[in-house]
C-alpha cells in the first residue's frame, strides 16, 4: 500500500495544496465569502423578515416572515416624519464632510510637500488621537456645549445642544484624522515641478494646492469625502448624546427617527427594521455607485511612485 493512503484527509490536503495554490486559494475565498454572508447580509436579511412580519406575529417568527406586510414601508412615513430624519442626516453628513475636505486638504499639504521640524511626530499624534474612544470626550464635550463652562464669570461658548455644531464639531474631529492621513499619502506623490510651474504663473501656495494637486489627487479627494460621508451618515454615539430628544429639535438625525417608533407603551419593530433599511438604501446605492472610486483611491494612495 502506498504511504498517501495511510495519511488522514487533513493531511492529504495540505499536501494537495501545496502542490497545487490554488486549492487554498479557493478554500480561502469560500470561508470569506461565509464570513461576509453570515457577518453582513444576514442581519439585513433579518431586518427585512422583521419589517414584513406584522406586529401581532413578531414574538413568533423565525428564520423566514410570518405574514407578509409591505405596508410597514409606506406606514414608517405616517407614523414618524421619517423623510425629515433622513434629510437632516444628509445635511449634517454633506456640511461635515467639506468642512473635513477642507481642512484635511490643508493639513495633507503641509504634511506631504512641507519639510519642517516635527513632521512625523506630529502626523503620529494626530493619527494617535483618532483612535481614542469618544466616550472619553463625552463629558468635557456635553459640558462644552451646555454652556456651563465659565471662566472667570464669562461664558466660554454659547449653549449648542439640539443644534448641529453640537453634533458636526465632535463628526469633524473624529474623522478628520483618517481624511488627513488619505490626502497627505496623495498629495506628496504630485511632482515639484507641477507646483512649480504653477507658482512661476503668480499662484500662491494655496491657489496652487486649489488649481493644481486637488484636481490631480481627485481619486483620493473623493475616497475621503465618501468614506467621511458613510462615517457621519451612520455615527451613532455623538448624534444620539448631543440631542436631548428627537421629538423637540429641528435637527435630529435619522437615529432619533428610528427610535421615536418606541413609545411609553409599546415598540413598533417592523416599523424601526423597516425604517432602518431605508435609512440603509441611500449609503449602499452609495457605495455602489462610488466603489471604484474607492477602491481605486485607496490602492493608487499605497503606491510610491
Amino acid at each position: 500500500m502506498s504511504t498517501e493512503s495511510n495519511d488522514g484527509p487533513f493531511t492529504r490536503w495540505v499536501q494537495g495544496s501545496i502542490s497545487d495554490p490554488r486549492k487554498t486559494y479557493r478554500a480561502l475565498f469560500y470561508v470569506a465569502m461565509i464570513f461576509f454572508l453570515v457577518t453582513t447580509l444576514f442581519p439585513l436579511y433579518y431586518l427585512l423578515v422583521i419589517a414584513l412580519t406584522p406586529t401581532s406575529a413578531i414574538q413568533d417568527m423565525g428564520l423566514a416572515p410570518k405574514g407578509f406586510n409591505p405596508g410597514a414601508f409606506v406606514e414608517i412615513f405616517e407614523v414618524v416624519p421619517l423623510h425629515f430624519y433622513l434629510f437632516n442626516s444628509f445635511v449634517l453628513a454633506t456640511i461635515t464632510t467639506v468642512i473635513i475636505i477642507v481642512l484635511a486638504s490643508l493639513a495633507g499639504y503641509v504634511f506631504g510637500r512641507l519639510d519642517f521640524p516635527g513632521r512625523t511626530p506630529l502626523m503620529l499624534i494626530v493619527l494617535a488621537i483618532s483612535y481614542f474612544p469618544p466616550a472619553a470626550f463625552l463629558l468635557p464635550l456635553y459640558q462644552l456645549f451646555q454652556g456651563d463652562v465659565i471662566v472667570f464669570g464669562v461664558q466660554v461658548f454659547p449653549r449648542v445642544i439640539n443644534t448641529p455644531p453640537a453634533m458636526i464639531l465632535p463628526f469633524s474631529a473624529l474623522f478628520l484624522p483618517l481624511s488627513i492621513f488619505i490626502l497627505t499619502t496623495f498629495y506628496s506623490q504630485i511632482p515639484d515641478g507641477l507646483e512649480d510651474a504653477a507658482r512661476v504663473e503668480g499662484s500662491t501656495r494655496l491657489g496652487a494646492l486649489f488649481r493644481v494637486i486637488i484636481p490631480l489627487s481627485a481619486p483620493g479627494v473623493a475616497t475621503a469625502a465618501v468614506l467621511t460621508f458613510i462615517a457621519v451618515y451612520n455615527e451613532f454615539f455623538f448624534s444620539y448624546l448631543m440631542v436631548t430628544s428627537g421629538k423637540y429639535t429641528n435637527w435630529a438625525p435619522l437615529l432619533w427617527g428610528i427610535l421615536n417608533y418606541q413609545t411609553q407603551y409599546s415598540t413598533l419593530y417592523n416599523l424601526m427594521a423597516a425604517a432602518s433599511i431605508v435609512g440603509v438604501i441611500p449609503i449602499a446605492i452609495l457605495v455602489v455607485i462610488a466603489q471604484e472610486k474607492i477602491v481605486s483611491g485607496l490602492t493608487a494612495g499605497a503606491l510610491k511612485e
